[in-house]
C-alpha cells in the first residue's frame, strides 16, 4: 500500500530540514559553495512538500517554483520576500 499525500509531504519536507542542517554544518566548517548548494535544496525540497499537497510535482525546478510562486506567494499566503529569497537561491 503507498503512503498518503500527507507522507509524501512530510518526507519532503524532512529532506529540507535535514538539508538545512547539513548546510548549518558545510557553513561553520567554511564550505560555502556546498551550503549555499545544500540550502537552496532544504528550500526546494519545502516548497516540493507544499505543491504535492496540490497534487502538482514537476521534474524541473523552474516547474515547481513558478507553481510555488503562483499559487502561494500571488495568493499571499507567502510574502513576496519569500519569492526573492526563491529566486536568488535558484541563480
Amino acid at each position: 500500500m503507498e503512503g498518503s499525500v500527507a507522507d509524501l509531504s512530510k518526507y519532503r519536507f524532512k529532506k529540507a530540514k535535514d538539508n538545512l542542517e547539513t548546510a548549518k554544518v558545510l557553513l561553520k566548517l567554511g564550505k560555502l559553495e556546498d551550503s549555499i548548494n545544500r540550502s537552496y535544496y532544504a528550500i526546494f525540497h519545502a516548497m516540493r512538500s507544499v505543491t504535492i499537497l496540490d497534487s502538482f510535482d514537476s521534474s524541473k525546478h523552474s516547474g515547481i517554483m513558478s507553481y510555488f510562486n503562483l499559487h502561494y506567494v500571488k495568493s499571499g499566503i507567502f510574502d513576496k520576500d519569500t519569492s526573492d529569497m526563491i529566486n536568488t537561491a535558484f541563480k
